[in-house]
């Protein structure tokens, strides 16, 4: 007799939010293990409204926080600065390597609304 009071091993069950397969361009900013400032172009594999998995050029480590900037044409105004939309701010969570691509699974600071 099974005694899992009806909820399976995975991860499903703790999501609030809905994950969308969904490529996205964005910049990630952060800073290097050797305190050094970098704006890299990476994209989302998925997305949802707590985090995403991103593929990125650069290699983050677990814990960093970076900022995620979706490059958009839009117009210019003192809410959003130049261009783009306003930083999301996010955690990394987990991080894997699939052959000489990295993935990256980051939590936002601030769910999206």
């Amino acid at each position: 007799m099974s005694s899992n009071n009806g909820h399976s091993n995975g991860h499903t069950e703790r999501r609030k939010f809905q994950r969308i397969r969904l490529q996205v361009p964005l910049f990630i900013r952060g800073t290097d293990g050797r305190g050094l400032d970098f704006l890299e172009l990476a994209k989302t594999l998925d997305i949802s409204g707590m985090g995403a998995r991103l593929v990125s050029p650069r290699s983050l480590r677990p814990d960093d926080i970076i900022s995620l900037t979706i490059p958009a044409p839009l117009p210019a105004s003192a809410e959003l600065g130049e261009s783009g939309t306003p930083p999301i701010q996010a955690r990394v969570r987990r991080l894997e390597s699939v052959g000489d691509t990295e993935l990256a699974a980051v939590e936002f600071l601030k769910p999206l609304e």
